[in-house]
């Protein structure tokens, strides 16, 4: 069985990612050139947005990411993403196109532009289609569809990391395997233990340090917090949607089968739950009366 030190804060949590590496620059270049190795390093970068305002860490739908430039000019933006929603991969492109454009006033130099690059690690699954399960780390650029080698411009570059996969299959290679061990078992002793690689047993200090801050874990749970009741909010509209809609499909065959519905019914159905639609779809197929179908008419 694994030793684990369940009192350590989780690097996971944007609140305590950002914490990490926004007061570590060296540890982000790191972490960026481990996701980009083969591309030039990258030896100094500057935080741009090194602080986190409270209304941050409850804000709906926000992702404290760091953004970042290197003496090149080239922007990064680094993201720790721990859910997964259905506007996700528009969302991702948006703000990579924005971090583009917004280097540019009116009237100046194209030639001025500097790459904008993406670095998102996630905490789920992005890609489960069956010819995807033997890959985790993605890098997405403009090339040419049939002729893939033709690049279009350096302007525009994301990296995604699925970080369970990545570690379930193993095919990250020396740099980016550490962080990958560090952000899937970083409160797991032995597991820890055995990483050599300096800067991992760097951020694994800093969480430690962190973790030890009584204010820290008082912020990073009401940002955890946060998550878990927009992913509560996200749940319950979802259910509402699919309790509607399910009305609206009653109200329609009951339309069709009986024509002219007398007041009671639209709103009787549209306050009922999941299950009274059910049982009352079910009667529909069974029942040829209205009164029948609902037991009553109120």
């Amino acid at each position: 069985m694994k030793q684990a030190d369940t009192d350590l804060l989780d690097p996971k949590n944007d609140f305590v990612f950002k914490k990490i590496f926004a007061k570590a620059p060296d540890l982000l270049c790191d972490l960026i050139n481990a996701v980009r190795e083969g591309r030039p390093a990258i030896e100094e970068i500057e935080i741009l947005n090194p602080t986190i305002e409270p209304e941050e860490l409850t804000g709906k739908h926000i992702v404290l990411d760091i953004f970042a430039q290197d003496i090149e000019g080239k922007r990064y933006n680094v993201e720790m993403q721990v859910r997964k929603y259905s506007a996700w991969n528009a969302r991702s492109t948006f703000y990579l196109a924005r971090m583009l454009t917004e280097q540019l006033n009116s009237g100046e130099d194209y030639l001025e532009l500097k790459s904008a690059i993406g670095i998102h690690l996630l905490d789920f699954t992005l890609f489960d289609q069956s010819e995807h399960v033997d890959q985790a780390v993605w890098c997405f650029e403009m090339r040419d569809r049939i002729k893939s080698h033709v690049l279009l411009g350096q302007e525009l570059q994301l990296n995604l990391i699925e970080l369970p996969k990545a570690d379930r299959l193993g095919l990250a290679k020396d740099k980016l395997a550490a962080w990958i061990t560090f952000f899937e078992h970083w409160c797991e002793e032995v597991t820890m233990a055995n990483i050599a690689y300096q800067p991992v047993q760097d951020a694994l200090s800093k969480v430690k340090d962190l973790s030890a801050d009584s204010e820290t874990r008082r912020l990073a749970f009401i940002r955890e917090r946060a998550l878990h009741d927009e992913v509560s909010q996200l749940n319950a509209a979802t259910e509402e949607g699919i309790v509607k809609g399910k009305a609206e499909q009653l109200l329609l065959l009951l339309s069709l089968k009986f024509e002219a519905l007398p007041e009671w019914v639209k709103p009787r159905l549209f306050e009922a739950t999941d299950e009274q639609l059910t049982q009352w779809t079910t009667r529909f197929v069974q029942m040829d009366t209205l009164e029948d179908i609902f037991e009553s008419n109120q």
